[in-house]
């Protein structure tokens, strides 16, 4: 037996053998399991929910792997078997390359064992078990990929082969994945026949490249003899030279490496935990600030019109108190107090009363910019201190758009929330308590509390406010959600641009990518050049719909993420009370300019600025100018230089690298959220058996209930209890600051299992209209109709594959009572589309007249060719439901309850069949199939009940 210093050798093998028994064990896993799948299943494991063989012929890994026996037993135990030699690799690369204190080893190995645990979730718990689950470990094993991808290339040791193949793979891995999502978007959202198949091609292909990243650890682990002994001195350290060292000799030196900065050296959990604390206080004051607008748009919205709740939104000036010394001397001191403040707009959710929840939303947004800008300022002379100030302030925004998107625009710590609509608000009060401890600990370094002596620089304080006043209002109209900006460039169906989900995680990854170059490129961000491309940018996604204008809406989103840091950093060299305070006064001037644009009808001044989104972008760009100029006199560019330089001192590299972890866990977060919500376009109607059609219309008065509730799921509700299969929703465009920037359709759609067509964008100046529908939109236009005084007046003209029948549906908001040339203008309009339409149609509409009476009778009219639902319900006014080339058997009208103030209007439709008399049957003489769900007779359930006639009616 062979011997060492410390006894006696009984086995031993080359550590390669733990790369060649995984890579076996593993290909044997899946390749046998997919040789047995088409041997004996092939036709079974071929088809999908579209299509079959001949139009697919090759299986997904999912469909080959999953329930069918004998593969998914190989499969299972043969990947049982790859466990053994996976944890053995991962400690192997752990072993070959820690090093005394370096913290990346350590997490690149945790992340290589919570990955191997996550694979074993998804291999054994298949979708048909629990689906959620299954869902849940598949997504964190991809997710994880990337970190241990990245990790294993950072901390390759230098073998020259081992890196070569390892580029190679790791460049296959993920180029794979751009083909692979667009062929799976093809089969699912556009059911292209042999699409699936293209993509099972790409899916198997990462298995190999996956598989075979690992494999290369065999040239690595040659050098280890499982003893488990060291012969060649590779892991002692001073050997283990990383990729990024080695690459980094033939250009600079080791210290100014981006690699070096983020994964070498010593690292302290308590200083991460101190990042993260930032972080969620920058979560905090971005969550407390797009609330208020929400909050005191409710006031004006019952009141139509002025209600004088709308000065709240000057709560954001409060940074003019910095100019008092006083006031700056205890801010800069004592910021903790302000902070702690500022979490009255968090906790403003316990309390139910409107006025009362709004005040103290208005003294959180007060307190937190306050907080904010005087910390800013009181970190001016500490370049490490205030560039981590500045990071959370723009992580907290990528934070606070990750939990909208993972909410479906809501956010889950606004005061309109709680835990019946869906709100963590509790949890999201107690983080932010823990945050507020945590982060008070510590105290702005300036000591400069007597004056406001300033290093003299050029510009002045009323440019430089300009520009980060412009930025503000930017990242909050366009960036506070992840689908503003696609909502701008959609068009409706058939689909041809980004949808909510999952391409939200575009603009996601787009502000990252701005929050990176801000980071380490500041002075790129502060050129004429730069600002240039943007300009560009921002005129495209102004002018162009589908991927050519989110293309633009991408640039201009990585240009505005990249500037804050240059802009603050900018601020702080000028008097804080003047420079903060004005900001923020030209941010909301900016959101008054952003409101007035669509609300031109109800307030002073409005027309000036009705309808021209051109003007108030052509303004946003022009202030950021105004910024970038000031930057370019006031910061010199070795200074925004050497924020990437060997002059930063290691404790601020250590500060940005901490960004940029929680970054990437943000990242694959917004990744796996986008997963989660992709749809699956199989939606069923409710009574296909019967070709039933069940239609409503409602006006939702943008889903805030009469309590100031979030209401999207009270709504739901109703609309499944109701059994809707096609709806109408009107006044549902929340795109903006004073809405919360949401979109109800999102929740809507995807809890209910329908397709939806949100209707002309923010940027069309209305407010809104909406479509959901189980049946698939074959093809959509959007209207505005003629508005020559009044508010724009929006239309959605679908077309419907209704169990095989093409059936066209128009959703229409009429304008208001007091603009009467515009409604009979507008009702000319609808009466061409609908006289235009060749297929049997159903009008579901808020038209503003009285039945039979004045432009009633354009809709109803031998053009249109259209029958009133009901010609006998004398008692409506706005809503109403039209319909030709249709069997109607029943309408109702229900109650809104308290969710909104206008009723449920609903009628049922027999599909194929021809329209039918106006006689009026009992309900006994109606299939069961076909009659209105009981629970809604009498008293009703929670509000919603049978009104004006006490039931619903049914027709022969």
């Amino acid at each position: 037996m062979a011997k060492d210093k410390d006894g006696v050798v009984v086995a031993s093998f080359s550590g390669k053998w733990v790369s060649y028994s995984h890579t076996l064990f593993a290909y044997g896993a899946f390749f046998s399991a997919l040789i047995i799948g088409m041997s004996l299943h092939f036709h079974k494991i071929v088809k999908n929910e579209h299509y079959g063989y001949p139009d697919e012929w090759f299986p997904s890994v999912s469909a080959t792997i999953g329930d069918r026996y004998p593969e998914r037993s190989f499969f299972q135990l043969l990947i049982a078997v790859t466990s053994g030699p996976r944890f053995a690799l991962v400690a192997l690369w752990y072993m070959l390359t820690a090093r005394p204190g370096s913290f990346a080893p350590k997490f690149v190995a945790t992340v290589g064992l919570i990955r191997t645990v996550f694979c074993g979730g998804w291999v054994y718990i298949t979708s048909t078990d629990d689906h959620d689950w299954h869902d849940i470990f598949m997504i964190g094993y991809l997710v994880l990929t990337l970190p241990w991808t990245l990790g294993c290339l950072t901390l390759s040791p230098m073998n020259v082969t081992a890196v070569k193949y390892r580029k190679i793979l790791a460049g296959l891995f993920f180029g794979t994945l751009v083909p692979l999502i667009y062929f799976f978007i093809q089969h699912k959202v556009h059911k292209v026949a042999g699409a699936y198949t293209i993509y099972a091609f790409f899916e198997w292909s990462l298995i190999l490249f996956d598989v075979g990243f690992d494999a290369i650890t065999a040239y690595d682990f040659a050098g280890f003899e499982v003893r488990i002994v060291d012969v060649q001195g590779v892991s002692k350290g001073s050997g283990n030279i990383a990729l990024a060292d080695a690459v980094l000799e033939k250009s600079k030196k080791r210290s100014s490496s981006l690699s070096q900065q983020l994964l070498g050296g010593s690292y302290s959990w308590a200083d991460m935990f101190d990042a993260a604390a930032d972080i969620y206080t920058g979560f905090m004051f971005w969550s407390v600030l797009t609330s208020l607008g929400v909050t005191v748009w409710y006031f004006p919205l019952w009141h139509m019109g002025i209600s004088g709740y709308e000065i709240l939104i000057m709560t954001t000036v409060t940074p003019f108190f910095l100019g008092i010394p006083a006031v700056r001397q205890l801010i800069v001191a004592q910021p903790g107090i302000f902070y702690w403040l500022s979490l009255t707009g968090l906790g403003a959710f316990l309390i139910e009363t409107p006025e009362p929840r709004l005040f103290l939303v208005g003294a959180g947004v007060a307190f937190s910019c306050l907080a904010w800008a005087g910390t800013f300022w009181a970190e001016r002379n500490n370049s490490g201190r205030l560039d981590a100030k500045i990071s959370a302030f723009s992580l907290g925004l990528i934070l606070s758009s990750i939990a909208k998107f993972a909410n479906q625009t809501n956010n889950p710590v606004w005061p309109i929330m709680n835990s019946i609509n869906g709100g963590w608000n509790k949890t999201g009060l107690v983080l932010a308590i823990l945050a507020v401890l945590r982060s008070s600990r510590r105290t702005p370094t300036s000591s400069d509390f007597s004056a406001l002596e300033q290093k003299r620089v050029g510009g002045s304080s009323t440019l430089a406010a300009l520009g980060l006043g412009g930025l503000l209002f930017a990242l909050h109209s366009l960036l506070s959600d992840s689908s503003t900006m696609i909502t701008w460039v959609w068009e409706g169906f058939p689909i041809a641009g980004p949808i909510p989900a999952p391409h939200g995680a575009y603009t996601i990854a787009a502000m990252g990518v701005g929050f990176l170059i801000g980071l380490f490129r500041p002075a790129a961000t502060t050129t004429w050049s730069s600002w240039a491309t943007a300009s560009a940018a921002a005129a495209l996604f102004h002018n162009k719909a589908g991927w050519t204008g989110f293309y633009g809406a991408l640039i201009l989103t990585i240009y505005l993420m990249a500037l804050v840091p240059a802009f603050i950093t900018a601020c702080t060299r000028y008097a804080p009370g003047r420079t903060f305070g004005l900001a923020f006064l030209f941010y909301n001037l900016m959101v008054l300019a952003h409101v007035w644009v669509v609300a031109y009808a109800f307030v002073p001044g409005g027309p000036l600025l009705r309808e021209r989104t051109d003007l108030v972008m052509i303004f946003t760009m022009a202030l950021l100018a105004i910024g970038v100029y000031t930057c370019q006199l006031s910061l010199p560019p070795t200074e925004l230089s050497s924020k990437y330089s060997k002059a930063a001192t290691p404790d601020h590299r250590k500060l940005r690298s901490y960004s940029i972890y929680i970054l990437t866990i943000l990242q694959l977060l917004s990744v796996s959220v986008a997963y989660l919500r992709f749809p699956t376009f199989d939606y069923t109607p409710y009574h296909p058996q019967e070709k039933l059609l069940t239609a409503g219309i409602w006006t939702v008065h943008f889903a805030l209930d009469n309590d100031m509730w979030s209401s999207e799921r009270r709504m739901r509700d109703a609309i499944k209890e109701l059994e809707l299969d096609v709806v109408g929703l009107l006044e549902s465009d929340l795109q903006r600051i004073i809405m919360g920037n949401r979109d109800m359709t999102q929740f809507l759609a995807e809890d209910l299992g329908m397709y939806a067509d949100f209707g002309p964008g923010p940027n069309k100046h209305t407010w809104g209209a909406a479509l959901l529908s189980k049946f698939p939109i074959v093809n959509s236009t959007h209207f505005l109709l003629p508005s020559p005084v009044g508010e724009l007046a929006p239309a959605i003209l679908a077309t419907l594959d209704c169990y095989g029948e093409l059936i066209d549906v128009l959703v229409f908001h009429s304008g208001q009572e007091e603009d009467v040339e515009d409604r009979r203008l507008q009702s000319l309009g609808i009466e061409q589309i609908m006289a235009d339409s060749k297929r049997p149609l159903i009008l579901l509409s808020y038209l503003v007249t009285k039945p039979k009476e004045g432009n009633y009778n354009t809709y109803v009219s031998e053009k249109s060719r259209m029958r009133d639902i009901d010609p006998s319900d004398w008692d409506r006014w706005c809503e109403y439901i039209l319909y030709r080339g249709i069997k109607r058997v029943g309408y109702a009208r229900v109650s809104r309850g308290t969710i909104t103030d206008t009723e449920i209007q609903v009628g049922k439709f027999l599909v194929g069949q021809p329209e039918g008399g106006d006689v009026e049957i009992e309900e006994g003489a109606v299939e069961e199939g076909l009659r209105f769900p009981e629970q809604f007779k009498g008293e009703g359930v929670r509000g919603h009940a049978y009104h004006v006639f006490d039931r619903p009616r049914y027709y022969a």
